[in-house]
């Protein structure tokens, strides 16, 4: 009698399978073979083989536009994360405000991001509230035209990042405070273990779960900026916020270049992303092992 476990076991991945297939699978596969035609507005096209590739290698606008990309993710990933875990722990020790802070922690993130940017460009402006308040404390010599300022624009832009999303890493870093075991904490208490040397010796290592979960959340997130230097600067000035999201945008969808070689700079964001996060999530969960 053949059992009826695989079977119903079958019967529920189906459909999840299934609609994994059609929503992941299909685009993928779809898009890599787009990528081998000219097709100019995801129509079929012509077959041209890897011509679109030897095209990408050479183009030093995607070059220059995946070395601001990293940049920015390094960026925002210890920006973030350190900010985030300044934050829990400063209010660990608050432990009848930690229902509270958790939810303003989060609070940043339910404005969306669209309308983070137009706020933030706001108070970036030249007359905005950033250098008024500069020039009302004397700091005059520190105001900027932030965001048509090469040298300045790509990280006033990763500021706002670091500000919507350091309150999603802090609430994930306190709960990695609220499941450190008491024990522990308490017999460096009596070793006399505080201030530092617990945090070195004690909470830093107990966090690494958190820390890896921080950290490959915000490199995907980072690696895929998009409404932020879209919003704020449209990738200038002078390109030095053009990430490779929106070559992507600007290629598929603002007349620059064929369909299909903006999918074939989306099929190089997609390795990035998946090589990067691969490689900091194996690191990261080997020190987990070790600890």
């Amino acid at each position: 009698m053949i059992s009826r476990r695989p079977v119903t076991a079958i019967a529920f991945m189906a459909p999840a399978v299934a609609i994994y297939l059609l929503v992941v699978i299909y685009p993928l596969v779809n898009s890599a073979l787009l990528s081998l035609t000219d097709s100019p507005a995801g129509n079929p096209g012509n077959f041209i083989g890897l011509e679109n590739f030897a095209t990408l290698a050479g183009d030093s606008q995607v070059t220059s536009a995946l070395y601001r990309t990293i940049a920015y993710a390094v960026v925002v990933v210890v920006l973030q994360n350190a900010i985030g875990l300044a934050l829990a722990r400063a209010f660990f020790r608050r432990m009848r405000a930690q229902r509270g802070l958790s939810v303003a922690f989060l609070l940043p993130m339910l404005i969306s991001p669209l309308m983070a940017a137009f706020i933030w460009s706001a108070l970036y402006a030249p007359n905005g509230a950033i250098n008024t308040v500069l020039e009302a404390v004397g700091l005059d010599s520190l105001t900027r035209i932030w965001l048509g300022d090469p040298s300045t624009a790509l990280w006033s832009i990763a500021a706002v990042n670091v500000w919507m999303f350091a309150g999603y890493s802090a609430a994930i870093f306190l709960a990695g405070y609220m499941n450190l075991p008491s024990e522990t904490l308490d017999a460096a208490r009596v070793d006399g273990a505080d201030g530092w040397r617990r945090f070195r010796w004690i909470e830093w290592p107990l966090l690494a779960p958190s820390l890896t979960v921080n950290v490959t959340l915000s490199l995907i997130g980072s690696l895929k900026v998009f409404e932020f230097p879209l919003v704020m600067t449209n990738g200038g000035p002078a390109g030095s916020t053009t990430t490779l999201t929106l070559v992507i945008y600007q290629k598929v969808f603002g007349g620059r270049g064929s369909f299909a070689y903006g999918i074939t700079v989306a099929l190089l964001l997609l390795v990035v992303v998946v090589v990067l996060t691969s490689i900091v999530s194996a690191v990261l969960r080997r020190r987990e092992e070790r600890i």
